[in-house]
Order: C-alpha cells, then structure tokens, then sequence
C-alpha cells in the first residue's frame, strides 16, 4: 500500500509519500480500507521532536474507512462495514485514567494510508449522515472536545464557555457542542475573518485576542474556559472566571511554562484543569451527542493523500478555521 510515511530527518522534510508494508488482521483486529483521514497540531509536535535515528513512522490519527478484513475472533463487524476509528487504544472507561493514552499515528502507524490495522473494539460505526471527508476529520478533535467539555469541564446548560483562540479543530468542535447543548458562548481571535465565522455557528460574541477580555465580554463572569494557548492566556482567562469557575486546558501552543499570581487561583476558588484525548466509553457518547445533535465537523480545506505536506503547512501558518482533511 501507499502511506505518509515520516523518517529520515525532523519536520516536514522527512515526510514522504511512499509504499509501505501492507499487512493482515491479527487476533482481535481488523484492517480498516480508508478513504479519509485527519491532520492535527499533534502530528506537527511529533515530527519536529522526530530525529532521523527514529525509525519510520505512518503519521495519522483520525480516520474513517470500510472494513476490509478481520481477524480471528471477530465476529460483530462484517466485511463492508463503514467505520470511524477511535484513536485511542486501550483506554476503555472513565477510569482509571492512563499515564499516557496510546494513540494511533505516534507511537502506532497512523491513518495517513490506504489501510490500517487496529483493535476490533476500537472501530465504531460511522454517522450516516456524515460524508467521508467529515467522518474523517472527527475522531481526536471531536473526542478531546467532548471530554474537555462535559467530563472535565461538567458544562450545564445555560452556562457561559468562553474559547480563545477559535480557529482550531478542537475549538470548533468544542464551539458547535457547547451550543447545541444550551450554553452561551464567546469566542477570541485575533482574526476577524474567524470571529465572523465564529458568530455564523453560534457564537454570541466573538472578542479580539489582543482586547481586554473583561470589557469586551461587557463584565460577564464565564463559568467555563476551554484553553489550548497556555501561558498567554492564562492571566486574562483568571481575569473573567467567575468564583468557582473552571478553566479546562488541553494544550499550551504559547509555551508550556505557566506563571501567575497564586491568589488569582485561590481567592475566587477558581479550578485549573487538565485534560487530553478520551476513553472509548467517551468516544462512544461523543459519537451519541452529534449524531443527536446532527453536528457536522467544520471542514476548513480537504487535501489530497500526496499533498499532506502542503495540509501540514496551512496549519503551521495557523490559516485554518475548522479541521484539515486528507482524501485516501
């Protein structure tokens, strides 16, 4: 088969798209023909930590194709069935929560290939109502947004969610599921393009990044703050949480050092939690809440297989609104 494969030296330059090993369904697996797949940020922090010692790696980890072949013991998954892949392997409930998820594309190979091999379990069906492009952008994104959001974050309705820096694949999907499920949300950008785009989905009001957050919400305490920015961020988000709010971090794309007033935490009794990826009992109520919810991923651009690099570049520069898709 033919695959993104990345090796041979860090970043983009040790991407190629190249013949690998196409191999058959062990016990308990099943070999998944895809016809799309996803980028994110996560693939972009693996292949610059990447050295040309590292052995080759088949990037990739969202993905949604038909079942081409199963392996022993698998019997509730016929040839033919449309599935998308649950990137996360062997984290099966809510707890105990593993040190450190396994995820396809890194260490595992990846969806960025013509077929891949995963656990039987970890294949569901796809949403019917979803194209193929939409399906495969959906698996990490959606998942980490869902608990994020609900398992980590404990969003009721009513309630206000403010996302910074709206744009990224997580944040939309995050943006899309704290309205349908009755929140008030407001988003920043430094873009205004992506403030517009922002208020077409739901949002109720889209701020400038570079604004002061408290007057630009109006003085509206937020209960909730999902935030993938990190350090540059941290202090206004403290600024606008209201006493016994939380803020849900699942990334730090300004950095990862973290410096702030201790009493800014602790005196409104403010809760600063982490959170990353998700339990297949997640991913299956994620899949139950779009399906509900009739949710559609927001497809900022789909790329050819053989044009990944160019994908991985659009996200680099941050031009993207939505997820970044990959057509098998």
């Amino acid at each position: 088969m033919r695959a993104i494969v990345h090796g041979g030296s860090s970043g983009l330059e040790g991407l190629k798209y190249q013949k690998a090993a196409d191999r058959q369904p062990g016990p308990g697996e099943v070999k998944v023909n895809l016809r799309a797949a996803g980028i994110n940020h996560r693939d972009l922090f693996l292949i610059d930590a990447r050295t040309e010692q590292d052995v080759p790696l088949i990037l990739g980890s969202d993905g949604a194709g038909v079942i081409e072949a199963v392996g022993t013991g698998v019997v509730d998954l016929p040839i033919g069935a449309k599935v998308v892949i649950n990137p996360c392997i062997g984290w099966d409930t809510l707890q105990p929560v593993p040190d450190v998820p396994q995820i396809v594309g890194g260490p595992t190979d990846g969806t960025l290939a013509e077929a891949i091999l995963i656990p039987a379990k970890n294949a569901c069906p796809k949403p019917e109502y979803l194209t193929w492009e939409e399906a495969g952008v959906l698996p990490l994104a959606a998942l980490t947004a869902y608990r994020a959001l609900f398992t980590r974050g404990r969003l009721q309705p009513g309630e206000h969610v403010l996302i910074p820096g709206i744009g990224g694949g997580v944040a939309t999907f995050a943006l899309l599921m704290a309205v349908a499920a009755g929140a008030r949300v407001s988003v920043t950008s430094r873009s205004e393009v992506k403030r517009q785009r922002a208020l077409a989905l739901g949002a109720r009001q889209a701020v400038d990044s570079h604004s002061n957050w408290s007057e630009s919400l109006h003085g509206e305490p937020v209960d909730l703050i999902l935030d993938s920015i990190g350090p540059s961020t941290l202090g206004q988000s403290l600024e606008v949480i209201k006493p016994g709010g939380r803020i849900v971090m699942f990334g730090a794309s300004s950095g990862d050092r973290l410096e702030f007033p201790a009493r800014s935490l602790f005196f409104p009794q403010a809760s600063l939690i982490g959170t990353s990826m998700g339990s297949s009992e997640e991913f299956g109520e994620m899949l139950k809440f779009i399906e509900l919810n009739q949710i559609r991923p927001v497809l900022d651009r789909v790329f050819a297989v053989q044009d990944t690099a160019s994908a991985f570049r659009r996200m680099q520069q941050g031009e993207q609104f939505g997820n970044i898709g990959i057509r098998i």
